[in-house]
């Protein structure tokens, strides 16, 4: 990693992303081994993925920005103690992110599912989900119209 220009700016930013709870690995199926290039940094206010070995490009969604967290094991990730985590987030860069063969899964799961409902609490952002409402309900209003 290259040297920061403003290390007491860098710093703070780390502060606000909050404490790293979870530095995780992409895996390889076979054994387990965590020989790829993908890191995932969990915190308290931020998810982190980092990919690739020559050019290495890193992706951050704000936790508050995650609505819902799914986990699927398949017969061989069970058996290498592996899971796949998908998170539906409202982030403009990527509305599913898929987490491929990761250890303690449920574990990481949980923290992110309760992690995002703290951050929405904190920042006093409300999901706002369409329930039970769809385009077949939407209709023109006109002033001259009666309401019953």
């Amino acid at each position: 990693m290259a040297k920061a220009a403003n290390p007491e700016q860098y710093q703070e930013s780390l502060r606000s992303k909050g404490e790293l709870r979870y530095n995780e690995r992409s895996r390889w199926l076979f054994f387990g081994l965590p020989w790829t290039f993908t890191k995932y940094e969990i915190r308290d206010n931020d998810f982190t993925i980092i990919k690739g070995f020559f050019t290495v490009k890193e992706n951050d969604c704000y936790m508050y920005k995650i609505s819902d967290v799914e986990i699927t094991r398949t017969l061989l990730q069970r058996i290498v103690g592996l899971s796949t985590i998908i998170l539906y987030t409202a982030d403009v860069t990527d509305r599913t992110i898929v987490m491929k063969n990761i250890k303690h899964g449920k574990e990481i799961k949980d923290f992110i599912l309760q992690a995002s409902e703290d951050a929405r609490l904190r920042r006093k952002t409300v999901s706002m989900q369409n329930i039970g409402f769809g385009a077949e309900d939407i209709h023109d209003v006109d002033i001259n119209d009666e309401l019953s």
